[in-house]
């Protein structure tokens, strides 16, 4: 009789070059400044975070660049509990989907600097930035979100960006 095979650990590598477009550049270089620009829809007027260069729900070109704040509310989240190879963080860890001040959709980040059992939809939060001399056009330059101390959002306030 064979042995049964669990598992098997495979080098793999794949290398590849992103073109940031217009918008996206321009997003990247304001986060090296740590700042976070989306931009507005003309049409429906909703702000796009990271922004896309058009609408995706109209269609249509967004070029009014709106500046936003650093601080949000967590909409959704996931505790991570397996372990994985690789893995940096120690689990359980969270990620979330945050509703940054300004935005009509959610930016997706790690939520730090609380436990995993104690973060919750509507949590108030804060980015919490690298060092001015390690900032690079990257949301890794965002290191983490942490709870901002502020009083939970109501549900009505996000329960469209779910």
């Amino acid at each position: 009789m064979s042995e049964r095979i669990y598992g098997i650990q495979t080098p793999i590598r794949l290398d590849y070059t992103y073109a940031a477009g217009a918008a996206t550049t321009r997003f990247l270089r304001a986060v090296t400044e740590r700042r976070i620009v989306g931009q507005r829809c003309p049409k429906c007027e909703k702000v796009y975070v990271p922004p896309r260069g058009a609408c995706p729900t109209c269609g249509v070109a967004t070029k009014e660049e709106v500046e936003l704040l650093d601080k949000g509310t967590i909409t959704t989240f996931c505790v991570v509990n397996l372990p994985f190879y690789g893995q940096e963080i120690k689990p359980p860890y969270v990620c979330a989907s945050i509703l940054l001040d300004g935005a009509d959709i959610a930016l997706f980040h790690l939520i730090q600097e609380i436990p995993a059992a104690d973060v919750r939809m509507g949590m108030r939060v804060e980015a919490v930035w690298d060092e001015a001399d390690k900032l690079e056009p990257t949301l890794e330059s965002i290191k983490h979100f942490r709870p901002s101390g502020e009083a939970d959002a109501e549900y009505d306030s996000y329960k469209e960006h779910l």
